[in-house]
């Protein structure tokens, strides 16, 4: 499948610390793989090793993909936790 027909997800990760990290991609598996063990992961993740995905959305394209990012990021950790249940 190419890159144009990959869904794009919405992710949140529980950190080591608790805290929680949102992101998107297109490839869930390999980002969280990057988040705990590879320099390309989030420069917030690095320090808080190993992460853990705790929540997913997927959607057709990178701006809505992105658009619900800065909605989730935008909630209180109260709310983030509910969203997560």
């Amino acid at each position: 499948m190419d890159q144009k027909n990959k869904p794009w997800w919405t992710y949140i990760i529980k950190c080591s610390d608790g805290s929680l990290y949102t992101g998107i991609t297109t490839d869930i598996e390999r980002r969280i793989e990057e988040h705990n063990s590879s320099i390309k992961g989030a420069n917030y993740t690095k320090t808080r090793r190993p992460v853990k995905l705790v929540y997913k959305e997927s959607y057709l394209d990178r701006s809505s993909s992105s658009k619900r990012e800065s909605v989730i990021k935008k909630l209180t950790r109260k709310d983030k936790l509910k969203l997560i249940g």
